[in-house]
């Protein structure tokens, strides 16, 4: 059985990306620019990870899934002469969409969870900021972005009781098992991941204690795209949220290439395609009308 395999069609690419890939090969120092092109989750794959966690997705993340089962792009800046990776924007997989807090933070005997870590001091005059969610049973908690080892964005449920709408917010957790709010919806979350470039802790920068100076310079030199946000978030709003996938996909024969350096090369003409002739070509039966004169 011959094996098929989906590809994202290039114009849903680079709405895909928001158009960042173009911001990003236009900067000064930066090379290798690398989108990991992924298939789409199939739809038993999702109904199957809401049963077996006893939730549902919410409709934009659960959209974004049926387009690719996960994002990941990265990209290097010169250093030396040699390229040295420094932004990554990832969103896991639904099947590494996992959940926190009920697994032992070591592998000792007796050792504790996440939930015994967490710190559970309520900051005071704090009272615009919503509910911090529980790694207990008071919250559900699944890992969308590990961050590089700098925290963990997640898809936070506070309401644990089957519900027909589902009451979901997108929270940072820092080293310290500290919590940090968002956004309320993934699409929202997605639109900062994109803005921010990827940039190292960018996260960071929704904490009262912000970057660390290292990442600071990062900002300097690569500053997040702060213009048209408005305009960036009515644009993701509308292709996720009204995601047709019979349009966005092709299909190919062949299994496609995970790894796609950008920018990439426009695809040569097929055979027998008619299109204007090149510039220096000689008009039909030139030849034969010289060699008559």
């Amino acid at each position: 059985m011959e094996e098929r395999a989906l590809r994202i069609a290039k114009p849903y690419l680079d709405r895909l990306t928001m158009g960042v890939t173009r911001v990003l090969e236009t900067s000064p120092g930066i090379t290798e620019v690398v989108f990991v092109e992924k298939e789409p989750a199939e739809r038993h794959a999702i109904v199957s990870w809401e049963q077996k966690n006893a939730c549902v997705l919410p409709e934009d993340l659960k959209n974004f899934y049926l387009m690719t089962d996960g994002f990941h792009m990265t990209w290097s800046v010169k250093f030396d002469d040699n390229p040295m990776p420094l932004g990554n924007m990832t969103i896991n997989s639904i099947s590494k969409l996992s959940r926190l807090g009920i697994s032992a933070a070591y592998t000792l005997p007796s050792a504790p969870t996440l939930a015994d870590l967490e710190d559970t001091d309520e900051e005071e005059g704090n009272q615009d900021q919503p509910e911090k969610p529980h790694l207990d049973s008071r919250s559900l908690i699944f890992e969308l972005d590990p961050c590089g080892g700098n925290g963990k964005v997640c898809l936070v449920y506070k309401n644990t009781k089957p519900v027909v709408t589902p009451d979901s917010e997108i929270w940072f957790l820092d080293r310290a098992l500290y919590w940090h709010f968002l956004t309320k919806t993934f699409t929202a979350y997605y639109r900062l991941l994109i803005t921010h470039l990827g940039l190292p802790q960018w996260q960071y920068a929704f904490t009262s204690y912000g970057i660390s100076p290292q990442a600071k310079q990062w900002f300097n030199m690569y500053k997040p795209i702060t213009l048209n946000t408005e305009e960036l978030s009515e644009e993701a709003e509308s292709f996720v949220n009204k995601l047709d996938p019979n349009k966005v996909f092709k299909s190919k024969n062949k299994t496609p290439v995970l790894k796609k350096k950008l920018p990439t090369q426009p695809p040569p003409s097929q055979k027998g395609q008619t299109g204007p002739a090149p510039k220096n070509a000689a008009p039909s039966g030139s030849s034969s009308r010289r060699r008559e004169a």
